[in-house]
C-alpha cells in the first residue's frame, strides 16, 4: 500500500509523523512544493494549478490515497481533486469542531495562513458550527517562512508570536487551533505565550482517521512489511544528503514537540 501526503512545504511531514505511527506497515510518498512555498499568500488559481500538477505526479507514482496535508491547499482545491480522481483524497481544515466541543463556553482562536483565514470553506465551516459566534481567526504567514529555514525558536519567532496575539484576550480562549500544519513546530513557544488552560488542537489524528477509513478500516491496513518513505520536492526525488537531513531533523523536531497539550 502506497500512501502519499502533499503540502506547498514541510508542514506536512506533521500528518505524515502521525500516519507513520498510526500505519506502520505502509509505504509513503511525501511530495513538498519547494518550487512554490508559501502558498498562504499566492493567488487561488495559481494554488489550483500547483496542487492539480502534485496530485497527477503522486497519482503516476502509483498512489492509493493522497492527504492534502495542507490546510490552504485543501480549502482552495479540495473539491477539485476530488473530482479529478477516483482514489480516496483526504483534506485538512482547521479542527474547530473538536475545539468547540471541549468547551463550549469560551472561546476558540483559529490561527492559519491569509488564504485559508479569508477563504469560504473557513467561512462556511464556521457558519455552520460556530453558533455562539465564539471563533476568533488570526493569520501566522511569517510561521511557515520560519519553519522552511528550521528557525523554530528564536528571539524572532517569540517577538513575531508575542506581536500577533496582542490583541486577544488569552484568558478568555479555551484552545488554540493549529490550522496549518506548519505551526506544529512551534507549540513549545506558543505554549510559553498561552495561558496554561489554552489547548492545542489540531487536525491531524482526526486526517489520519479518515484516511484509514477510506482505506477499509484497520483490517484492511498492512500487517506485516518494511515501511519505506520516498520524498519529492516539487516533483524531484530528494536524494541529497543534505536535504535529506534537513527533513529528518524536522521530523526529530516534531517528536520533541508531539505530546505538547
Amino acid at each position: 500500500m502506497k500512501i502519499a501526503f502533499f503540502d506547498s512545504g514541510l508542514g506536512g511531514l506533521s500528518v505524515l509523523h502521525h500516519a507513520r505511527k498510526a500505519i506502520p506497515c505502509a509505504d509513503f510518498l511525501f511530495y513538498a512544493d519547494e518550487d512554490h512555498v508559501p502558498y498562504g499568500e499566492k493567488s487561488r488559481a495559481d494554488i489550483l494549478r500547483y496542487v492539480t500538477e502534485a496530485f497527477d505526479f503522486l497519482v503516476g507514482e502509483g498512489a492509493d490515497a493522497i492527504v492534502a496535508a495542507c490546510n490552504t491547499a485543501t480549502s482552495v482545491a479540495i473539491a477539485d481533486m476530488r473530482r479529478r480522481y477516483a482514489i480516496p483524497i483526504i483534506g485538512m481544515e482547521p479542527a474547530v469542531k473538536r475545539a468547540l466541543d471541549l468547551d463550549g463556553s469560551r472561546r476558540v482562536l483559529v490561527a492559519a495562513t491569509p488564504v485559508t483565514v479569508k477563504g469560504e470553506k473557513l467561512r462556511l465551516l464556521l457558519s455552520r458550527i460556530d453558533h455562539r459566534h465564539l471563533v476568533d481567526c488570526i493569520a501566522l504567514p511569517r510561521l511557515v517562512t520560519f519553519a522552511e529555514r528550521e528557525e523554530f525558536r528564536s528571539e524572532s519567532v517569540t517577538g513575531y508570536l508575542r506581536e500577533a496575539l496582542a490583541p486577544f484576550r488569552l484568558e478568555d480562549y479555551s484552545a488554540f487551533v493549529l490550522g496549518c500544519t506548519h505551526f506544529n513546530y512551534f507549540k513549545d513557544t506558543l505554549r510559553a505565550l498561552l495561558p496554561t488552560n489554552v489547548c492545542f488542537v489540531d487536525g491531524n489524528a482526526g486526517a489520519v482517521r479518515e484516511l484509514i477509513h477510506e482505506l477499509g478500516g484497520e483490517a484492511a491496513l498492512p500487517q506485516a512489511g518494511e515501511s519505506r518513505t520516498r520524498c519529492y520536492y516539487s516533483g524531484r526525488p530528494v536524494t541529497d544528503e543534505a536535504t535529506l537531513a534537513h527533513i529528518a531533523r524536522c521530523m526529530k523536531r516534531l517528536d520533541e514537540v508531539y505530546a505538547l497539550a
